[in-house]
């Protein structure tokens, strides 16, 4: 990682590190309201929108079991956002009926005193919780079934996350195996996790996974050195809690990671098959809050500006891909990730560029309002050069922050691409990615990032 000192700065920062955009914002669709007018405009986000003459119908007999086209679903937990309402931890695990709470967290944030102040305002509700921290990065299997044997002889109840995505996707997993018994890899694919799970109250130390409010966990198969994604909707916790305090002791690696994690939430969410007005709009505005303030949080780590503006950001996206799903990005990073143990963040930031140039390929229009989003010129131009631009936006972003250009910088080659290509297909993001992969698509797309 370079020196703050040493890096290069993004066209439009301001002294002092902060992204900042003094460009009009540009509408990709056009505004039911003229240029002059003082009223928000409406049509910014793409979408079926009924005709004028188009009326909705009254009450009727149901005659099939089919959802109503253009249906939009959404879902995310009870959200306490802001500086120290860590404090509300404990009324927050009473409220879901905890008696005798499990923490999860890792050494890092018990070093940080994150933890003891978490055990602080559980015990002024009376709780005393069982607290375990042997969680690593890219959390492991064996690391879920040893926390979910603790869980179980203590007798505990209701599961606590003080942590980034490992702890918080550790501590979904022991939910999981709590409720439905059998081996963690068990559950890897979408929607088979059938039984209730005990209440999930997640704190989240990082700006960037999205864990906090998603129905996503992740976990490492470290027999097949890959990573499993489970998806489902009982792993949305029920309360997150969000303090951007905690976000001022991560290393500049971790919240650069992070905080290109959280990027990538936002575009592939947006380009998403499963994409709606709903995810729409958390996604853009993610884009934009990301892109301005990250830099600045690596600048001045305790300001308290960027970093709320970074924890919001986080949250929008997170709420976006939790619905929306991912796409090819992260489907091929969780296998580099199951591989080597990089950083999840780092990969999706090297690989990010090379997926929304092969996404727009097909398809550059939707990637016009993201790079609006994030501060590219986008008047008057085609989308194709559009999201060329914004393909070199972010990857001009992850230089700033001092991401590798490569794969190669972080352990891959040619060797593994065969593997990494093979394992990527099997991977549940990719269903909704915008554009069909096959499995010579994706070695093309590794090779391009090595």
């Amino acid at each position: 990682m370079p020196r703050l000192s040493d890096l290069p700065k993004l066209p439009g920062a301001v002294p002092g590190g902060v992204l900042v955009d003094d460009r009009p914002d540009v509408p990709w669709t056009r505004s039911p309201h003229r240029r002059g007018d003082r009223e928000p405009r409406e049509g910014a986000v793409p979408g079926r929108v009924l005709d004028q003459g188009e009326t909705l119908t009254g009450p009727g007999i149901a005659k099939t079991g089919t959802e109503p086209a253009g249906l939009a679903k959404f879902h995310v937990p009870e959200v306490v956002f802001g500086p120290g309402s860590l404090a509300e931890l404990g009324h927050a695990a009473l409220r879901v009926g905890a008696r005798r709470p499990f923490l999860v967290s890792d050494p890092g944030l018990i070093e940080a005193g994150w933890v003891d102040e978490a055990d602080s305002h559980l015990q002024l509700a009376g709780l005393r919780p069982v607290v375990f921290s042997g969680v690593t990065p890219n959390p492991k299997d064996h690391e879920i079934e040893a926390a979910y044997q603790q869980y179980a002889a203590a007798g505990a109840d209701v599961i606590i996350a003080v942590g980034g995505g490992s702890c918080i996707d550790a501590a979904k997993g022991v939910a999981i195996l709590s409720g439905n018994g059998g081996t963690i890899l068990g559950y890897a694919g979408v929607d088979r996790v059938v039984q209730p799970i005990p209440p999930l109250v997640m704190a989240p130390s990082t700006s960037g996974t999205g864990a906090d409010v998603s129905q996503f966990a992740v976990i490492t198969d470290t027999t097949q050195h890959t990573k499993i994604t489970i998806i489902s909707r009982t792993l949305v916790p029920d309360i997150s809690i969000i303090d951007p305090r905690l976000l001022i002791t991560m290393p500049d690696e971790l919240n650069a990671a992070t905080g290109l994690d959280a990027l990538t939430h936002a575009v592939e969410s947006f380009v998403s098959r499963a994409h709606n007005p709903l995810t729409d709009q958390h996604a853009l505005h993610a884009a934009t809050l990301i892109t301005r303030n990250l830099l600045g949080t690596m600048v001045h780590p305790k300001a308290a500006e960027p970093r709320i503006a970074m924890a919001q950001g986080a949250l929008e996206a997170g709420m976006a891909f939790t619905n929306a799903i991912l796409g090819i990005t992260h489907a091929m990073s969780h296998q580099v990730g199951g591989l080597l143990d990089a950083p999840h963040g780092v990969l999706n930031g090297v690989l990010l560029p090379h997926a929304i140039r092969f996404n727009a390929a097909t398809d550059p229009e939707r990637f016009v309002p993201l790079a609006a989003a994030t501060g590219v010129d986008v008047t008057g131009r085609p989308a194709a050069e559009v999201a060329e631009a914004f393909a070199c936006r972010v990857r001009q972003l992850a230089d700033t922050v001092g991401v590798p250009r490569g794969l190669s910088a972080l352990g891959v080659t040619e060797a593994d691409i065969g593997t990494l290509a093979r394992t990527t297909l099997q991977d549940a993001c990719l269903a909704t990615n915008p554009r069909e992969a096959s499995a010579a698509d994706v070695a093309a797309l590794f090779r391009q990032a090595l």
